[in-house]
């Protein structure tokens, strides 16, 4: 092989390598895009809705909005995706809030004025005290209904499998993100350098709730394919809703909302799914 060969070889190996280094040792910076910023419900017109702060035992404060649930109404558990913050999904939460059900909406920390910095195990343990935190206040397991958007999908499905609840959504579920990693980056050792893999197939197995997925067709985040894979690999009952028109973050304008609620008055009143 020739002399200049060997160079230009050498060369792309060791770029690939510093490549390879500085994504893994930046691999949080690149999943976790948080808007850091501590916004009051009030100033995003959720006037009804408190802010709690739930206590970690390693010494974190993590924030999160609650409104509560009319009588006869479920309350839904939610943990968002990867990006912005509680205030992005204001409208989320006064949609959920004008049918009666309640809402607690965790933030990561991080995020919204959460202290400390995200990781999957950070997460998952402070969604066991969100949840927690309801039962505290005198919701019954039957009428919990978490919810997974994205990200939180993995979440959402860790604290189903341990916990009894009344039904679980995954909203654009992946199959893990070292998946989706991969998918996107298919030429770099994504299998072995993440740390944050956020599993979602082993835990679905495990769920005995009610369980709705929903997906947009045409998300180029997470592939539709995925969230198939989730639903087929999940417990019965369950159903799965896709929006042919959809990508990652819209599927709201194409009715998922609408779905979500037939689905859970379909729970509440005992039909199967």
């Amino acid at each position: 092989m020739p002399i200049f060969v060997l160079k230009i070889a050498t060369t792309i190996c060791l770029v690939y390598a510093l490549i390879v280094a500085a994504g893994y040792f930046a691999q949080r910076k690149l999943m976790y895009f948080p808007l850091p910023e501590r916004v009051a419900p009030a100033e995003v017109g959720l006037a009804e809705v408190e802010e709690r702060i739930i206590q970690t035992p390693d010494g974190e404060r993590v924030v999160a909005w609650y409104g509560r649930a009319q009588p006869g109404q479920p309350t839904i558990l939610y943990f968002h995706g990867n990006g912005g913050n509680l205030a992005l999904r204001a409208e989320r939460i006064r949609r959920y809030l004008d049918r009666g059900q309640g809402i607690l909406m965790m933030s990561y920390r991080g995020y919204s004025g959460s202290t400390g910095s995200p990781t999957e195990a950070a997460n998952v343990a402070d969604a066991r005290l969100a949840n927690d935190l309801l039962v505290n206040e005198g919701v019954v397991p039957e009428d919990v209904i978490l919810y997974g958007e994205s990200l939180g999908t993995a979440v959402a499905a860790r604290i189903a499998a341990e916990r009894p609840v009344g039904g679980l959504i995954l909203d654009s579920p992946f199959t893990s993100a070292v998946d989706v990693g991969a998918r996107h980056y298919p030429f770099f050792p994504v299998r072995l350098m993440m740390q944050d893999r956020y599993e979602v197939l082993p835990y679905v197995e495990k769920i005995r709730a009610p369980l709705l997925v929903i997906h947009g067709e045409r998300d180029e985040i997470v592939p539709v394919d995925m969230g198939r894979q989730v639903y087929a690999a999940a417990n019965s009952p369950k159903k799965l809703v896709t929006f042919p028109l959809a990508g990652h973050n819209d599927h709201a304008l194409h009715g998922s909302f609408e779905a979500i609620q037939a689905w859970i008055a379909q729970l509440r009143a005992g039909e199967e799914q």
